[in-house]
């Protein structure tokens, strides 16, 4: 008996669709973030990228639970001096709804090489047009 051993090739991608209206942040992100991982799969590996493509729409639409709206924050830092950039959750919303959902989806993923491979398949809509309908025939929406 000899142990089998997943390769690239042997790997099947779908498309998955997420509509973010009226959902809880972190619980979409999370649903998200195992289909990039591709955690529902029976030969998953976590040494291997063998997840999926995730499109989200509604990405303005998404809701957070008690005073995170006013209260959540994010920060950056570009290293120089003066360079810490606060922008918080309303203006972000308004200004760049897309960049909620990937930020949290980011932070659900592992922390190693093999994220920034499973981000590029991350596709983020603020509203509900988007370019991938076509691969949706077989696809999976949630």
């Amino acid at each position: 008996m000899k142990t089998y051993s997943l390769s690239a090739k042997d790997i099947k991608r779908e498309w998955h669709l997420f509509d973010a209206k009226d959902k809880i942040l972190g619980r979409v992100a999370t649903q998200i973030a195992e289909c990039l991982m591709g955690k529902g799969k029976s030969y998953f590996s976590r040494n291997l990228d063998c997840g999926d493509y995730v499109v989200v729409i509604n990405a303005s639409k998404v809701r957070v639970t008690g005073k995170k709206e006013e209260e959540k924050l994010y920060i950056r830092n570009s290293g120089y001096p003066g360079g810490l950039k606060i922008t918080p959750f309303r203006k972000m919303k308004i200004e760049h709804p897309e960049r909620i959902i990937f930020h949290a989806v980011s932070g659900m993923l592992p922390q190693n090489k093999i994220r920034d491979r499973m981000l590029k398949r991350l596709f983020v809509f603020p509203e509900e047009k988007h370019p991938y309908s076509d691969k949706f025939q077989g696809g999976i929406s949630h």
